[in-house]
């Protein structure tokens, strides 16, 4: 069974719970989204490996560490969990960026795809799929899969908020993906939004209804 990651640090914590008042404005939404982006993969690539490397600095050459093994790549659910992008990008501007696109069917509440599009080598590296909520875990579960499908093996699943839910579809349907999450909720409503939650992070990202 895959782990559940859930980050309890006062600053995450903090920028979340302003992120869910409706107060909240489109413009201080994206500077949080990406602010608690940056600060959560920070914690995801905690484990990552490295290898001692041979340097000079201005003294004298020296033994370091140096990020090792497979390169990162990020993969945004479109459209919300393009708000977390550049929160990594800060941390790590050399990994590569694939997008897919799904929708929630508003009558049945199933993922549907509508596009894909990978890096070249993404088998062969370490992708973080991106999605602010993580719901009834559908449309992750389904992103997942199509990534598994073209031949891509570690993946792990960044989420701002998740219900319950969701993380048992994820865990269920895909055992060998870690989650990582800032906020783990109550439950799912009858209309599939997570409660407390913040609303549609889509909408309010990007200021539509």
């Amino acid at each position: 069974m895959s782990k559940v990651h859930i980050f309890d640090h006062p600053l995450i914590q903090h920028k979340l719970t302003i992120m869910r008042q409706t107060s909240t404005g489109p413009k201080e939404f994206r500077e949080l989204l990406e602010e608690i982006s940056m600060l959560m993969v920070y914690e995801v690539t905690r484990d990552l490996p490295t290898v001692d490397v041979e340097i000079e600095t201005p003294i004298c050459k020296t033994t370091q560490k140096m990020l090792a093994g497979k390169k990162l790549g990020i993969v945004p659910i479109l459209r919300a969990g393009l708000g977390m992008v550049d929160g990594i990008m800060n941390l790590v501007p050399a990994c590569r960026i694939g997008h897919i696109g799904l929708y929630r069917d508003p009558q049945t509440l199933e993922p549907v795809e509508y596009y894909c599009k990978l890096p070249a080598d993404a088998e062969e590296r370490e992708l973080l799929l991106l999605d602010p909520m993580l719901a009834t875990g559908g449309s992750a579960s389904d992103a997942i899969t199509l990534i598994k499908k073209r031949g891509c093996k570690h993946i792990r699943l960044v989420n701002l908020i998740a219900a319950p839910e969701g993380i048992a579809k994820v865990q269920h349907d895909h055992p060998d993906v870690d989650i990582y999450v800032a906020g783990l909720d109550s439950h799912l409503n009858d209309h599939g939004y997570i409660v407390p939650g913040l609303g549609d992070a889509g909408d309010r990202l990007f200021g539509t209804k």
